[in-house]
Order: structure tokens, then sequence, then C-alpha cells
């Protein structure tokens, strides 16, 4: 008996030192995986310290490199041009081959719900059986859809409030009809259309989280570079630890959880049971979570760019200062990846009814401060209030949405010939006495008034143009009266507004209706001329 617990005993020392003599790699090494095609790629993961890892790939490039005393590595790889399937092996006391790897193009997909929820969420029943089409429309895209060269992979959705987590569990899917339905919506369109102009695979790699704010993505160190940031990352860490500790300390009791269990037993158990208080380490707002949780275990794969759609949550939450948080994380996430000011497309926000005067203005608000970020090089903007859904937060007309964000994509990275990126873009206003006249960017063949129903190609349409704005020193908004004047001009005016000096366009949750266009289908940004 005693020789049987020594030997139990030894095993229990050996086998750890046994696992951990294998070679691992990074979640995106995987079986299927799409590579970033014609440069050069990292491949990551662990072994021991000082250990000699050796990469071997089937279109002949390869590297060797040691592991640092943590046993961590990397090995920077040429890629083929786009194609394969191809093979990468990696090995050193063991071996490890990936099968099935395609060269292309690779794009992150971030933001929270309408980049996170997958094609299955929008092949339900609609909220208005006006938008069921759209819904049809998915449902079928989900039932034929097949084309193994648009790929993805997602990060479980994991908060980590101090340490960065370097890996995750997931592995690569593809385009048919038993896995397209789980693959990001948003991502998909995207993809789609640049399968259909470039005729080369697509990866999609996401991390994304339904109602987060901007806040979580941004990493720690992004932080302490400002002095307004910091502090509020260091007063919630505080309070959060303080949390912790409170919820750790022996005796602690959920006194809010207590008295909502209390009140749901009282009414006969009806409705949902209440859950306990999750507490901060699983708190998904706190700053830098799920920069840590979630985006650390990315960085630095070799992508081509990034898409967003986030915002919704920062309506009701710090709206004002959305761009500035927004344009310090993109500058972060560069900094992090090495790979320069690679492309970032995001979205203004789609039309949606908000539930008060506070929770509208800050939808204006947020899409306003995306507009403003555009002033970051290497950036895009598609613009959605024409194709939201005034009932449901989660529109369901992705497929436009991917169009327009594949517009910059199609044009700024792979050089094709696209007629317009983007709606009309604020430029520059001149006060023309009780006129203020508005100059527009990204006009294409010039602006027109237009109307768009749900899929159907945008319509020229001989209307007044609505939802502007005009405003004088007293700060009181007045409805104006707007006509295009030039290929690239509106002016705004009211009789109720004699000395003008700011105009602001479709600032509302939903501003339906609002139908200023280029002749290209495309509608103008959300905006306000106030500096």
């Amino acid at each position: 008996m005693k020789k049987h617990y020594q030997f139990l005993l030894l095993l229990l020392f050996v086998l750890p030192n046994i696992a951990k003599a294998d070679v691992k790699l990074n979640a995106l090494f995987s079986d299927h995986m799409v590579i970033q095609r014609e440069t050069v790629i990292p491949i990551w993961g662990w072994a021991d310290a000082s250990e000699i890892i050796t990469v071997e790939t089937s279109w002949g490039a390869s590297a060797q490199v040691i592991t640092d005393k943590n046993g961590n590595w990397r090995a920077d790889i040429k890629t083929p041009k786009a194609g394969g399937p191809h093979q990468i092996t990696v090995f050193s006391k063991n071996k490890i081959v990936i099968n099935d790897v395609l060269s292309g193009e690779v794009w992150l997909c971030t933001g929270q719900s309408n980049m996170d929820f997958d094609m299955s969420k929008f092949a339900n029943k609609a909220k208005d059986p006006k938008d069921q089409p759209l819904a049809d429309y998915i449902k079928n895209e989900i039932a034929t859809a097949n084309d193994d060269w648009i790929r993805h992979i997602e990060v479980p959705q994991t908060t980590s409030l101090l340490e960065k987590k370097m890996n995750f569990e997931d592995s690569w899917r593809s385009v048919n009809p038993s896995q397209t339905s789980k693959i990001t919506a948003t991502g998909y369109f995207f993809a789609k259309e640049l399968r259909k102009r470039l005729n080369v695979p697509v990866g999609l790699v996401e991390c994304s989280w339904g109602g987060t704010r901007v806040q979580p993505w941004i990493s720690e160190e992004v932080y302490l570079e400002d002095k307004n940031r910091k502090d509020y990352y260091e007063a919630s860490t505080k309070e959060s630890l303080a949390k912790i500790e409170e919820m750790n300390a022996a005796g602690y009791v959920d006194t809010n959880y207590q008295k909502q269990l209390a009140e749901w037993e009282k009414k006969g158990k009806v409705g949902k049971k209440p859950k306990p208080t999750n507490g901060p380490l699983k708190d998904m707002q706190l700053p830098a979570t799920l920069y840590n949780g979630m985006l650390s275990a990315v960085i630095p794969y070799a992508i081509k760019g990034a898409i967003w759609y986030q915002g919704e949550s920062n309506a009701v939450f710090m709206p004002n200062e959305y761009e500035d948080y927004f344009t310090a994380m993109i500058k972060g996430w560069r900094k992090d990846w090495k790979q320069g000011d690679f492309s970032f497309y995001w979205v203004q926000l789609a039309a949606c009814n908000r539930g008060n005067d506070k929770a509208e203005d800050g939808w204006a608000t947020v899409n306003d401060q995306l507009r403003r970020s555009l002033k970051l090089p290497n950036t895009g903007m598609a613009v959605l209030y024409d194709i939201g859904e005034p009932m449901d937060i989660h529109p369901h007309n992705k497929m436009d949405a991917g169009k327009r964000l594949a517009l910059w994509a199609l044009q700024k990275d792979y050089k094709m010939d696209v007629t317009a990126v983007s709606g009309p873009l604020y430029k520059d206003m001149q006060i023309k006495g009780n006129k203020i006249e508005i100059d527009f960017s990204e006009v294409g063949s010039g602006l027109m008034v237009g109307n768009k129903d749900r899929l159907t190609d945008t319509k020229e349409v001989k209307e007044p143009l609505n939802w502007f704005e005009i405003v004088g020193a007293d700060g009181i908004w007045k409805v104006a009266k707007a006509k295009i004047v030039a290929k690239n001009k509106i002016e705004v005016s009211s009789d109720l507004v004699a000395n003008p000096v700011n105009v602001r366009y479709a600032w509302k949750g939903n501003p339906e209706g609002a139908n200023l266009y280029n002749k290209e289908g495309l509608p103008a940004a959300v905006f306000s001329t106030i500096k």
C-alpha cells in the first residue's frame, strides 16, 4: 500500500512537467484557420523555458525560435498568396499539425450586441411585421449559403479585472448550413461583400459582447496615459477591489439579493428568480476588463483591419466623452498590435426609439461623436439610421450594414473601383445673414433627397429635406427649412431664428424620414456643427 501511495505521488509530480514540456499554441492557430496573405505573421504559444521550437509550412516558409525564461515563444512566418489549403507544422518535444489553412484577408469584428449577435438571432420573428422579409432573408441565407472561404472564430465572453488572458477556447467554422448560424451577422455580410469583389478567403476573428460600453475595451495602459481617464480608471478599480474584499469577508451577506429573493417568494415565485450579485470579477462594464479578458488573447494575430459596431450602451453613459474614449481605444489597439495604423471602420447607430429625452439626445450625441472620430487616420464610418427598426435595438438589416462597411475596405484597402464609400459627411459651415450654408464631403455624384425601404435601393424623391434644426444664441433649437443649393452644399434657415449660429441633422434616436443622401444612395451622417 505504501509503495502504491509513493507511486501516485511520483505521478502527481511528473505528469504536470510532462504536460508542460509539450509545445502549445494559441487557439487561433488551429485547423481551418485563415492567415493574412502576403505578409509576415506571428505564430505564438508556450513550452518549457529555453526550448527550441520549429515551425514549418507547406508553402516553404519556416522558422526556428527559442522560448524565453517564462516559456513564451513567437515565430514570424512569411505567408503565401491567397488560396489554400495549406498546412503548418509546429514541433519540439511534440508535434502539432494545423490542417486546411487558408491564406486571405483577416478582419477583427468587435463591439456590442449588433456585432455579437450571430445569424440565428436575426432569423426569428421580427417585432414589426413589415420587417419580417428581412428575417426571412437571413433564415434563407443560413439554410443555403455554402462558402468554405469565409471562416470565423470567436473569443468567448470573458471578464478579467486585472490579469490579461493569453488564450481562449474555440475553433474555426465556415459558411455552410450547419455552421453559418453561429457567425456574427454584421461580420458575415461584410465578409460576403469582400468575397464577391476580391475572390479570396476571408477570416473573421470576433471579440464582442452585447450590452457593453466602450470603457471595458480599453487597456489599463491607455487609461494611465491621460489624467482624466486615469482618475476614472483608478477610482473604479479602487471601488472594485474594496467590493471584492467585502464579498470575500467571513459572514458576508448579499443583502440586495436576499431582499429581491424575499420579494420574489412573497409574490408566489412569479417571474424569474433573482440571481446573486455577480460582483466586480464578473462585471463586463468595468474599465479594461474586456481588453484583459478577450482582446489580449488575440493580439498580435495578423489582421488587415477591424470593424466595430458599438455605442448603444454609451448613449446613457458618458455620451459626451465617447470620442475621447473611442479614439484612445483605437490608438491603444494599434499600438499593441504593432501593425501600424491598421484600418478601423465603424457604424453610426441604426435608428431606434429610445425611452426618454435624455436617451434620445445621448443616442444622437454618440452618433456625432463617432463622426468626429473620423479625424483619426485610416478610419471610415457607415451610416445606418435609414435601415434601423423603431421597435428593435437590433435591426435585421445587417445586409446593408455589412455592405456599407465593406465599401470602405474595398476602396481604401483593396483599391477597388467604388463610386462612393460613404454618404455625405459634414465638412464646414458659413453663416450668411439669417441662413447657414453647410458644405459636405463624400457627396459622390452630388446631393439628393432620397428614400430607402429596407433592402430596396435608395430612390431619389421630390420632397423637402427633413430633420434639420437650427439654433441661435438663446440655445433653443428650432425645426429648419433646408434645400440643396449645389452639388455639395445645402442651405438651412428658419423664420424663427434671425441670427443662427449652428445646425444639426437627424438628432434623434429614430430620425424617421431623414432623407439627405448622395446620388449613390448612401445617407448623410448625423451631425452637429457645434465645435
